[in-house]
C-alpha cells in the first residue's frame, strides 16, 4: 500500500481533552509508513543556499544559479520552472537590498502561503485531513512581547515583500503569523543541521505526546510519518513536538511558551525519568537539595545565554569557553549523564565540529552517546545523528572498525525512522563500502 493508500487508514476524529487529532483505523508496525505529506510550502535556509536546491532541497554539486539574483540555486531548468511562483516573491527584492536583504524565515515561509493561498484557493495534496486555514493561532494566549514580534514581522513582510503580494488587512496577518508559528517545521538533514523549515497540515493534525508512537522525517520537500510503537486500530496517533531529552519540568515549559498547552502523557505523569535525567554526581557527601535546585536554575541560565550567545555571533573560542565553564561548575554537582551536562558538551562539539578539531568533537560524543541511548525513546533521530556523527569522526581520524559499529548503529535506527530507501540511508551505506 503507498502512502497516498494508507491515508485511508487514518481519520481525523476529536481527541479528549486535546482536540482533533489522527487515529489509526488498522495496525501498523514498528518502521511502517502510515502516510507522507508534500509541503505546502517551504523555504531554504539562506546559509544552505548553493549546497542545496531551493525547490526540492536535494543535495549535490554543480546547482544551477538563479541568472537575476545570484542567490538562488537549483538542480535543473525543471525544479527552476516549478520554484518560480516562489522565488519569484524574493527574486527582484534580493536584487534591489543586496546585503541587506535579511527577512526571517518565519516571514519568509508566511509571504509563500500568501502566495500559495491566492494561486491555489482550494485544497492542496498537502491538506487532505486539515487544511492551512483550520489552523490553530492561539492569538488569545499571546503575551504582549509575541504580540509586538508579530508586529515587527509584519513590517518586514511590507518591507521586503512589496510586490507579487495582494496583503489581507493586519488582522488576517496576526492570525496568519500566530497560525504559521504554532505549525511550522523545521526541516532537518541527517545530522540534523537546519536545512530550512515549511508548512506540512496533515502532519500538524497530529497531536504531541513526550512517548510518541511515530515519527515525522523528510525526504526533501515531503515529510514522512513512521511508527516507532506498534500501534493498533482506534490508537491515537502522536508525536513530539519537542526535543525529549529534557526532563519533565522543561518540557512542559517549551510546550506551554510556543504551544500553550502542558502534557499529562504517561512520562509526564509519572516523571519516571527525570532521576536519571537529572543525575547527581556520587560524592562522600551528597549536595542538598538547594544546592542541586540552585544549580539547576544555573544550568537553565546558561543554556539560555548560549542561545543569545550563538545568536549575536560570539567569537567561537568565546563559545567553546561558555560550554567549558559551565562544564567545570555544573560538574561540581552534577553526573556526566545529567542532561544539562550534555547539553553543554552537544553545544561544545558543534563549535568542535565547525572550527574542524575532530579529536575535540570525538572526545565530546564520545562521553554523550550512551547517556543519550538511555534518556531518549528508542528510535531516536537524535541518538542516530550522533551515531553517524560518530562514526564519521572515527572514519576521518582512521579508526575504521569504531567507525563501522558507530554507523551501523545509525543506520540500524535510521532504517526505521527513516525508511530503508531514503537517500540518507542509502548514503551511509556507500560510505561505509567505500571504506
Amino acid at each position: 500500500m503507498d502512502a497516498q493508500g494508507t491515508l485511508l487508514c487514518l481519520e481525523k476524529f476529536q481527541s479528549p481533552g486535546k482536540g482533533r487529532g489522527l487515529r489509526a483505523l488498522h495496525r501498523f508496525a514498528v518502521g511502517e509508513l502510515l502516510f507522507s505529506c508534500p509541503a505546502f510550502t517551504s523555504v531554504l535556509t539562506v546559509n544552505e543556499r548553493g549546497n542545496h536546491c531551493e525547490c526540492c532541497f536535494a543535495r549535490k554539486e554543480g546547482l544551477s544559479k538563479c541568472g537575476r539574483c545570484k542567490q538562488a540555486f537549483y538542480c535543473n531548468v525543471e525544479c527552476q520552472k516549478q520554484d518560480w511562483p516562489m522565488h519569484k516573491l524574493e527574486c527582484s527584492s534580493m536584487c534591489v537590498f543586496g546585503q541587506n536583504w535579511n527577512p526571517s524565515e518565519t516571514v519568509r515561509l508566511t509571504a509563500r502561503i500568501l502566495a500559495k493561498q491566492k494561486i491555489h484557493p482550494g485544497r492542496t495534496e498537502s491538506e487532505r485531513l486539515l487544511s492551512v486555514t483550520e489552523f490553530e493561532s492561539h492569538l488569545d494566549k499571546l503575551d504582549n512581547e509575541k504580540k509586538e514580534l508579530i508586529q515587527n514581522d509584519i513590517s518586514a513582510l511590507h518591507h521586503f515583500y512589496s510586490k507579487h503580494i495582494e496583503y489581507p488587512d493586519n488582522a488576517a496577518l496576526v492570525n496568519l503569523f500566530g497560525q504559521v508559528n504554532c505549525n511550522g517545521f523545521t526541516i532537518e538533514d541527517e545530522e540534523l543541521s537546519h536545512l530550512g523549515s515549511a508548512i506540512f497540515p496533515d502532519v500538524a493534525l497530529m497531536n504531541h505526546s513526550c512517548c510518541p508512537n511515530v515519527i515525522v522525517t523528510y525526504k526533501g520537500i515531503v515529510a514522512e510519518v513512521r511508527a516507532v510503537k506498534e500501534i493498533e486500530p482506534g490508537d491515537e496517533i502522536f508525536t513530539s513536538y519537542i526535543d525529549l531529552l529534557y526532563p519533565t519540568e522543561d518540557r512542559n515549559d517549551r510546550l506551554r511558551d510556543c504551544y500553550f498547552f502542558t502534557c499529562d502523557c504517561r512520562e509526564c505523569v509519572t516523571k519516571e525519568k527525570d532521576k536519571d535525567k537529572l543525575e547527581i554526581r556520587k560524592l562522600s557527601e551528597p549536595p542538598s537539595a538547594e544546592a542541586v535546585r540552585d544549580m539547576i536554575k544555573y544550568a537553565r541560565n546558561v543554556i539560555e545565554e548560549f542561545r543569545r550567545a550563538k545568536h549575536y555571533k560570539y567569537i567561537l573560542c568565546e563559545l567553546l569557553e561558555i560550554c567549558e565553564l559551565s562544564l567545570d561548575k555544573m560538574g561540581s554537582v552534577f553526573a556526566e549523564s545529567n542532561v544539562y551536562m550534555l547539553h553543554m558538551m552537544y553545544q561544545a562539539m558543534g563549535v568542535c565540529l565547525f572550527v574542524q578539531d575532530w579529536e575535540g568533537a570525538l572526545r565530546y560524543g564520545q562521553k554523550i552517546i550512551k547517556p543519550y541511548s538511555k534518556h531518549y525513546p528508542l528510535y531516536s533521530i537524535n541518538v542516530a545523528s550522533m551515531w553517524l556523527k560518530l562514526g564519521r569522526l572515527y572514519m576521518g581520524l582512521e579508526n575504521r572498525p569504531a567507525g563501522v559499529k558507530a554507523l551501523k548503529k545509525a543506520i540500524a535506527i535510521m532504517e526505521i525512522a527513516h525508511g530503508k530507501d531514503h537517500p540518507y540511508v542509502i548514503e551511509i551505506k556507500k560510505e561505509l563500502e567505500a571504506h
